[in-house]
């Protein structure tokens, strides 16, 4: 991207992703495209085949109850049923197709799915169910299940997970803006903040880099 843009590290099936996608709203409603968002898929738990436990469930519900006290966003245990599989890797390369379309509308997407997952408790892993959210946008759900089930959508995601890993990112969310003036880009913030926070200290770097 030329100009000033954000890149935004995320994960669909990460909750304190879904807890700042307030945030990732007031941003597109505070700049439109005149600041826009690239988004790369982070990784969180890739190629995940144990089922969970019951401890690690508990353990993560207990980090949904976190991430709802702090952003009001809601959830449904439900998500979670005995057996489930915690592989995140269906889900972002699903948002990875939706982002060849438009990168507006992968955002769109990745909200789709967060809201599916988190507070509808539905099967995110499910590439059946990633087409049904897809089509609900406006895209063609055979053609996206198509390209989402090809081997270059699961090359194209894990080239974004090496990308995450080659800048440092170590957990998510984690927004970056840039170039300033002198081609260097900088952290906005490393995990969840809030949205009126996150919107002030863009409005500050864009005062600063128009100067």
């Amino acid at each position: 991207m030329d100009g000033p843009h954000l890149i935004y590290f995320t994960d669909p099936m990460c909750s304190w992703c879904y807890g700042f996608s307030p945030a990732i709203e007031e941003i597109r409603r505070a700049f439109g495209r005149a600041l826009p968002i690239r988004l790369v898929l982070g990784g969180l738990r890739p190629g995940t085949e144990e089922p969970m436990s019951f401890a690690a469930r508990a353990e993560v519900t207990t980090h949904w109850r976190h991430v709802h006290d702090a952003s009001g966003v809601p959830f449904d245990e439900a998500a979670l049923p005995e057996g489930f599989v915690y592989d995140t890797d269906p889900a972002a390369r699903a948002v990875v197709v939706a982002r060849r379309e438009d990168p507006e509308l992968a955002l769109a997407y990745l909200a789709r799915v967060q809201r599916a997952f988190y507070a509808e408790a539905r099967n995110v892993t499910d590439g059946q169910v990633l087409a049904d959210l897809v089509a609900e946008l406006g895209l063609d759900r055979a053609d996206f299940h198509a390209q989402w089930a090809a081997e270059d959508a699961k090359r194209e995601t894990w080239g974004d997970y090496a990308l995450s890993q080659r800048a440092g990112v170590t957990g998510f969310p984690t927004l970056v803006a840039g170039p300033n003036e002198a081609g260097v880009y900088g952290v906005v913030t490393r995990g969840y903040a809030p949205p009126d926070q996150v919107v002030a200290t863009l409005k500050a770097w864009i005062e600063q880099i128009s100067a």
